[in-house]
Parts: structure tokens; sequence; C-alpha cells
């Protein structure tokens, strides 16, 4: 069991050349390319404050599982380990079913969820852990497996944008998917292209992949958000902003309720 933990134990080797750059980490611009999962989150629980204050405080759970996948990939490409894959193709499982748990629309619900989204959650859980035990017994064909739930994801978020009035988040919706593909140019051809890309001298494209899909995934939560209370809160007026300047739509995405209530008020 303690081989696992082993470096060079994973059977997945990216195209990045190993201990090229320092002795102590295997594959170096794939681990330090990982740094916005550790630090876009701590602002993105600031700016999302008001939102997971009146309307859903898991959004920081969502936050907190960004970092993980950060922390776990950083560990993975640092030693390529078997325990560090697994960590890794795990943590991106888990934030996956978490982010449908919270924001799959109840009018897609079926009848015997009664509408009732902590069943979901259940169900969901269940789910991920099933998926877990396969994941650990067929790592070869982790990574492909996982890269199969980023397609139906994309396709909902079209479908979903073709229901949203606002043009600001219309605009931040198009970006999203645009940054998502070159994200899957870059973890296919890094995959299936490395011969190329080591002839020309330039084997980072998975680095390129962790900046591009962080940013991808992250603006693709804070769009679901935005989804999410239009439908159940409609009468909060959810916001789309940006920091450090609203008039800068390349800044930091976030979410702000207009008309903030908790449920709780309702009834006094």
């Amino acid at each position: 069991m303690w081989s696992h933990l082993e470096r060079g134990s994973s059977p997945v080797d990216w195209c990045e050349s190993n201990y090229s750059i320092t002795p102590m980490i295997a594959e170096f611009v794939n681990t330090i390319s990982n740094v916005l999962f550790f630090l876009l989150p701590p602002v993105l629980i600031h700016l999302f404050q008001g939102y997971a204050k009146f309307f859903n405080p898991a959004i920081n759970v969502l936050w907190v599982l960004l970092m993980v996948v950060g922390i776990s990939s950083a560990y993975f490409h640092a030693t390529l380990s078997l325990v560090g894959q697994l960590l890794d193709e795990l943590a991106i499982l888990w934030v996956f079913m978490a982010a449908f748990a919270t924001f799959f629309p109840k009018r897609y619900f079926p009848k015997f969820l009664g509408g009732n989204r902590r069943v979901l959650a259940f169900y969901a859980s269940v789910f991920s852990v099933v998926s877990t035990g396969f994941l650990v017994m067929h790592p070869k064909a982790n990574a492909f497996a996982l890269m199969t739930l980023a397609l139906p994801a994309l396709v909902f978020l079209c479908k979903e944008l073709n229901r949203v009035k606002c043009p600001r988040v219309y605009r931040l919706g198009l970006r999203c998917v645009a940054v998502s593909l070159l994200a899957m140019f870059c973890w296919i051809t890094d995959r299936m292209f490395c011969d190329a890309w080591l002839y020309i001298d330039f084997p980072y494209l998975h680095g390129a992949w962790h900046i591009l899909i962080f940013i991808a995934s992250y603006t693709a939560l804070v769009l679901f958000a935005y989804f999410n209370v239009s439908e159940e809160r409609p009468e909060q007026k959810p916001q789309l902003k940006y920091w450090p300047r609203n008039d800068f739509e390349l800044g930091i995405p976030y979410i702000t309720i207009k008309h903030p209530y908790k449920k709780d008020d309702l009834a006094i």
C-alpha cells in the first residue's frame, strides 16, 4: 500500500519533462500553474458574502472545494504518485457533484425528488461515493472519464444562457464557453500530441489547462449562482458585478443580491 505514495507510482505522466527544473518537483510548471486555485477562492468567499448570507451559504463549500482541487493537483504533479493522482481526480469529481446538487434547476427535478434539493444532494453523494470506488479501481482511465463530465456541463450552460435576458450575463457566458473550449484543446493536445510539443520545446499545455480550467470553472459557478437565484427567488434580483471595477468586464465576476432577505424574514 505504501508504494502508492512513492514518487512516480502513478501510471499517468504528462508531457512536461520530469525534474527538469528542480529535483524536488517532478513537473514544475504543472505544479505551480495551480496557483489560481489558492489565490482566488478566498477573494470569491469575500465577494459572495451577501449571496451566502441571503440566499445560499453552500456557495462557499464550492470555493473551498476548488482550493482542494488545487492542493491535490499540485501534490500530484509535484510527486506523480498514485495517491496524488487519485486525490486530484476525486477532488474534481466531488466539486462537479457538489455544484450539480447546488445548482441543478428545480424545473428539471424528477417527481420522486419532490422538489427537495436535499434529497438531490443525498443521491449526488451516493453517486459520488460509488464513482469514487470506480476511480480507485481504474486509475488509468480516470482522466478521460472525468473529461466527459465537462461536455454535458457546457451544453447545459449554453441552454441556460439562451434563457438569460441580461446582456452582461450572456457575454460572461460566452467568454466562459470560449475559455472552456480552449482549456479542453490544451488538455487534449498535450495528451495526444506530446511528441510534437516536445519537438518545439514547449511541453507546457497542461499547465495552461490548469489556468484556463480554473477561470472557466469559477466563472461557470458564478453564472449558475446567478441562474439559481433568478429561478428560485427572482424577487431578490441577482446582479452580476465585477471586482475591482464594475465597469471592467475582464475583472473577477461575482453575484450580489439587490433586494436581500432571508427565508425566515418572510415568516415575521
